[in-house]
């Protein structure tokens, strides 16, 4: 019998796999959480808010500056299919980083389908690019910078990693201190046949040129892939095959599950300073 991807004959097999929502006995209790941490994160701790990074208006980014100067800086891209939500829903992983002095930037990208996966991948790198040039006038190290993202926002994660950083941007070659990658999909193919389709319109174009799985480049970041323990498993063959690959061009990088933890829940992490992703961050930023 004829099959869509791998061995999924059908949208919904995929949809099984790749809609983390189904399932849930309250489809927005995720949204819920991440709203009211946000809003207690703004609330709580020192930021400056909506900074334009680039000249449209969804181009913007927030910033929770640690107590001390010079402090390392984590870049936080969101997820939500790069359909969904913005960075005001995730002021939140601030909130373990802050106390371990550490100062996290918080990015706003526009979405699809008002804007293509090509150009969300743009807008992050600008992002990226902006501040490695500017954190340090908002007491940021700009050499202790490191990267990281959720869902759409491992995958953008990663797409920042295949970045010609010094060719595209005049910057090093290899400017992130580390990367910490969570639950993403760094093969888009499948969701063509998702649900998820009709907004983020995948064509074959769009699919080559942002599969980072098949485009890693020699690097010298090391990178943390991971996934809850309680998600799909796709969503562990996905962050597999993308360790694989980054190994495989001679890079550095870690793997490992977020035991007892559902998609939505595997950055929960990032509210405590004693988690595992924070302490991470911690060790490779040498906080």
């Amino acid at each position: 019998m004829k099959t869509l991807y791998r061995e999924f004959e059908n949208q919904a097999q995929i949809d099984a796999q790749y809609n983390p929502s189904l399932g849930l006995a309250d489809a927005t209790a995720p949204g819920r959480h991440y709203a009211q941490r946000s809003a207690f994160a703004r609330g709580q701790l020192r930021s400056v808010l909506d900074l334009p990074y680039g000249p449209t208006l969804e181009e913007t980014l927030d910033i929770f500056p640690a107590d001390a100067p010079m402090a390392p800086v984590f870049v936080f891209l969101h997820g939500g299919y790069w359909r969904a939500l913005s960075s005001k829903d995730f002021s939140c992983v601030a909130l373990g980083l802050q106390p371990l002095g550490i100062t996290t930037v918080v990015v706003n990208y526009a979405l699809c389908p008002w804007v293509t996966l090509d150009e969300i991948t743009r807008q992050v790198r600008s992002a990226v690019a902006w501040t490695l040039r500017n954190i340090q006038h908002h007491g940021g190290d700009p050499t202790r910078v490191a990267l990281g993202g959720h869902s759409a926002g491992a995958h953008l994660s990663a797409m920042c990693l295949q970045t010609p950083w010094a060719r595209d941007y005049g910057l090093a070659q290899d400017p992130l201190a580390a990367a910490l990658l969570v639950s993403g999909v760094y093969d888009i193919a499948p969701l063509r046949y998702s649900y998820l389709q009709p907004q983020i319109q995948l064509d074959e174009g769009l699919i080559r040129r942002n599969s980072p799985a098949f485009s890693v480049r020699t690097c010298r970041t090391p990178v943390w892939v991971n996934w809850g323990g309680d998600e799909s498993t796709e969503f562990a063959r996905q962050a597999t095959m993308f360790h694989q690959a980054w190994c495989a061009a001679g890079n550095v990088g870690e793997l490992g599950t977020l035991p007892g933890a559902d998609h939505y829940r595997a950055i929960h992490g990032f509210e405590s300073a004693q988690s595992d992703v924070s302490q991470w961050l911690k060790r490779q930023l040498g906080v």
